[in-house]
């Protein structure tokens, strides 16, 4: 017997004024999946991922997670879901450590600091202010934060955005080691090459709706084409440079 999906999305919908943002957007994510979610700039993936996340109210559709509406049951949710989204802000004078003996003291079990330090490779800058971590670094702490509770379901937005190659490996072999505890990961990216090494399944959003949803190799072989790249260009219409 299958087991119930991780997070079930569907018919969901939002607008801002006249701006349809997300129409009619429909999603099932198994448990331990990892999801990737690309399009254009302005497609609606990161309003999407708020909406999944319970941080914007949807003007219709419905979602779950493991089961929990994230606005009916925001406090549950909360234990069992992570987000690391675009641009946190974190209070600058705090160092590594004390951000992570923060966020650990909001769940009643979370990963032990050590663990968290560990998983994000920033071990050597426990005790420097957040202020003074290079971008990649701070982008590394972020993920720790929201991995603290130790989510079930994490929710990365433009996750390697701006890092240069080695900070992205890192990053990537974070993913791989929540990927081998089960956890589900839902990853909005413009990367191609992150997308086809991370992701078990892409949803392609265009306008606020989804263009295709299948594995890599499908899309690929959808669009006739020899690479993900390709497949993003000839589906959408669109240069790689619109995505970034």
């Amino acid at each position: 017997m299958s087991r119930a999906p991780a997070v079930e999305v569907e018919h969901l919908a939002k607008r801002f004024g006249n701006t349809v943002a997300v129409d009619d957007v429909s999603l099932r994510i198994q448990q331990g999946e990892t999801l990737g979610i690309l399009g254009i700039n302005g497609s609606g993936k990161s309003t999407t991922v708020e909406m999944i996340a319970g941080l914007r109210p949807p003007d219709s559709g419905h979602v779950r997670v493991l089961g929990l509406d994230p606005r009916r049951d925001r406090g549950a949710v909360r234990q069992v879901l992570g987000v690391q989204l675009q641009d946190a802000e974190l209070h600058s004078a705090l160092t590594v450590a004390e951000l992570i003996g923060l966020y650990r003291s909001f769940y009643p079990d979370p990963r032990s600091a050590q663990e968290l330090l560990d998983l994000v490779e920033l071990e050597d800058k426990r005790d420097t202010r957040f202020e003074r971590l290079s971008g990649g670094q701070q982008q590394r702490l972020s993920v720790a934060l929201a991995l603290a509770g130790k989510p079930r379901v994490v929710i990365l937005d433009e996750l390697t955005t701006g890092l240069d190659p080695a900070s992205r490996r890192r990053m990537w072999r974070t993913l791989d080691r929540l990927r081998d505890d089960g956890v589900t990961i839902i990853l909005v990216s413009h990367t191609m090459e992150e997308v086809e090494r991370l992701c078990d399944h892409i949803v392609l959003l265009e306008a606020g709706r989804v263009l295709a949803s299948a594995t890599p190799a499908e899309l690929v072989a959808r669009a006739g084409t020899s690479t993900l790249d390709e497949a993003f260009v000839q589906l959408t219409g669109h240069d790689l440079e619109v995505a970034e």
